[in-house]
């Protein structure tokens, strides 16, 4: 079987095949990256600001059809994927209308007789290595800025979205990107360390597990190569009080369960203060009962998407068992599909013991996992134990008492009653051993920039 294909998660049947990049063409798309590099560079800021915009515009135009590509080829329901595409959209957008603002030469006092100016320049080609639970998102949110910039782009999707990624090259082109600006490319893990070894690729930015950073992080670290890396979280989201559990526990809900959980910024943990636990819970329970499977091109009411894969499925099974093994409580939900198909019933799990192995894992589907607390002090050093410091959140009647708990998140994102503030103005990523660097906003321009001084003596 070919390793990049279109397999829909909801029947195991692969609709469409890819093949793998052989060395020699691995050579041609390097040379093309850089070639590329040679004349996009030398474009205006606002020529390059307009391929964005017919960019945006086109994802805007085909909505519906870019949606309907990503469903089938993860499993996202064709709402949520209509919602990605919209987001995508912004973010290209946004680079479009504010980008050049970004990255614009400014002066600098100087003790020295002359004129100091900061620039943002480009690097050269970078590589994308990128996962599959947002196909458009994550690429938006890494080509877009570099793009603008002058940098041109190796995008390595995850093997389940091949289509997605060779039509985003397809618009590309479309909009005006020099052949080679942006390619999709299907290569194996050895053909990956020798594009991070090549001296014409000049950084890396990987989204996806601890794992993968820590060998592409290696591969940066060895060839001298910038890097970003955005590694997952295990979230808190912090409840102290409320006068309305029902609407917290519904919000808290709805995100975790959206995209069947398999959000790097989730609210994985659900810390709860012990007056409102119990309420909590019930309701949590309330929403993930009796729901069933259902199609993701066409999700009724009271149906659950499969996962992006009938492994990614097993895994999450397999790691609630474990917890389960250890102590935790299986309160409801957790049902792994039977045949093909990566359907797991959205759970809610309780009590995992904070000595058990289970308790600094990232489980990366449908399961809200609630932690009973009974003082800010104890819900704070709960939210802060933790290896991972993606994002977190505190939720309470009273501003001052939540924000003077948020402060001391150690995340590199901290929300005060909402669970995530998400735009495309708003820089995303983390600390700890949820990697480093930052992506969107006006940070996410300056990962890959040559910040160059250009001094001129008088």
């Amino acid at each position: 079987m070919t390793k990049y294909r279109v397999q829909n998660p909801a029947t195991g049947e692969i609709v469409e095949s890819f093949e793998q990049a052989t060395d020699d063409q691995v050579s041609q798309l390097l040379e093309a990256a850089d070639s590329a590099f040679r004349q996009w560079r030398h474009e205006g800021v606002q020529e390059r600001a307009a391929v964005l915009k017919r960019w945006a515009e086109t994802f805007a135009d085909r909505r519906e059809e870019l949606a309907r590509i990503i469903a089938l080829e993860m499993g996202k329901s064709i709402a949520e994927s209509r919602d990605e595409v919209d987001f995508a959209t912004d973010i290209i957008d946004y680079y479009a209308m504010h980008g050049p603002g970004l990255i614009t030469d400014f002066e600098i006092p100087s003790t020295i007789p002359g004129r100091a100016v900061v620039e943002n320049r480009p690097l050269g080609a970078l590589l994308g290595v990128i996962p599959w639970n947002f196909p458009y998102y994550q690429v938006a949110r890494f080509a877009a800025p570099n793009l603008l910039l002058g940098n041109t782009i190796l995008m390595k999707h995850a093997d389940i979205c091949p289509r997605s990624n060779r039509v985003i090259q397809e618009i590309l082109l479309d909009s005006g990107l020099p052949a080679g600006g942006y390619q999709a490319i299907f290569t194996s893990h050895d053909q990956i360390a020798r594009i991070i070894a090549d001296p014409r690729v000049q950084g890396v930015s990987l989204t996806g597990s601890e794992r993968a950073g820590s060998i592409i992080g290696a591969q940066a670290g060895t060839h001298l190569k910038r890097c970003v890396l955005e590694l997952g979280g295990i979230d808190p989201m912090v409840v102290l009080d409320t006068d309305d559990v029902s609407r917290v526990a519904r919000e808290a809900w709805d995100f975790r369960t959206y995209n069947a959980g398999q959000v790097c910024n989730s609210n994985k943990r659900l810390i709860v203060m012990s007056d409102i636990y119990d309420e909590f819970v019930e309701e949590l329970v309330s929403y993930a009962d009796g729901l069933q499977p259902g199609d993701q091109l066409a999700l009724g009411e009271g149906e659950f998407v499969p996962l992006s894969s009938r492994a990614a499925a097993e895994t999450v099974d397999a790691q609630v068992r474990k917890a389960v093994s250890e102590g935790a409580r299986l309160l409801t939900g957790g049902t792994l599909s039977k045949g093909p198909g990566a359907y797991y019933s959205p759970a809610v799990l309780a009590d995992v013991p904070r000595d058990s192995a289970s308790y600094g894992e990232e489980i990366f589907g449908p399961v809200a996992t609630v932690f009973r607390v009974n003082s800010d002090d104890e819900a704070l050093q709960l939210a802060n134990d933790c290896a991972m410091g993606l994002g977190g959140s505190v939720f309470s009647t009273d501003e001052a008492r939540a924000a003077r708990l948020a402060a001391e998140l150690e995340v590199g994102m901290a929300h005060v009653n909402t669970i995530a503030a998400e735009a495309a103005e708003l820089p995303f990523g983390g600390v700890k051993r949820s990697g480093f660097g930052r992506e969107m906003g006006p940070l996410g321009i300056g990962e890959f920039a040559n910040k160059r001084l250009f001094f001129t003596a008088r």
